[in-house]
């Protein structure tokens, strides 16, 4: 049976110089690569890629209806460091499916959810 490797989001923005700026400067990504339309950001082997909407599809704002999670260590570090730097979804709390977590929204308005399980 193939394998699946992982994924890569590619978010489509508008506004990549403002994005790269932030997921650089605020989350501590790494800009890998950036050239005309689209760009690779990179951190703890996590890759966000960042490109202008295909001119083949009608593009207004973002379009994706879920979140992005990303599973972390250190989540109450994470909340410190950022909560007055970013627009909050949802502030840190612990849910009853064992993770302790909050949500910010990035400039695209794309929702960034950052979780880690209780017992660790």
């Amino acid at each position: 049976m193939p394998k699946f490797n992982y994924i890569t989001p590619m978010l489509w923005t508008d506004r990549i110089p403002e994005t790269i700026v932030f997921y650089t400067e605020v989350l501590g990504f790494d800009c890998t690569l950036e050239e005309e339309g689209w760009a690779v950001l990179e951190r703890d082997g996590i890759e966000v890629m960042l490109a202008y909407p295909n001119p083949n599809v009608p593009f207004d704002a973002p379009m994706f209806t879920g979140s992005f999670y990303f599973n972390v260590t250190g989540v109450d570090r994470l909340w410190e460091l950022w909560k007055n730097k970013c627009t909050i979804c949802y502030e840190i709390e612990d849910f009853e499916y064992g993770m302790r977590e909050f949500a910010i929204y990035d400039p695209n308005n794309y929702i960034l959810q950052f979780g880690q399980p209780l017992n660790s």
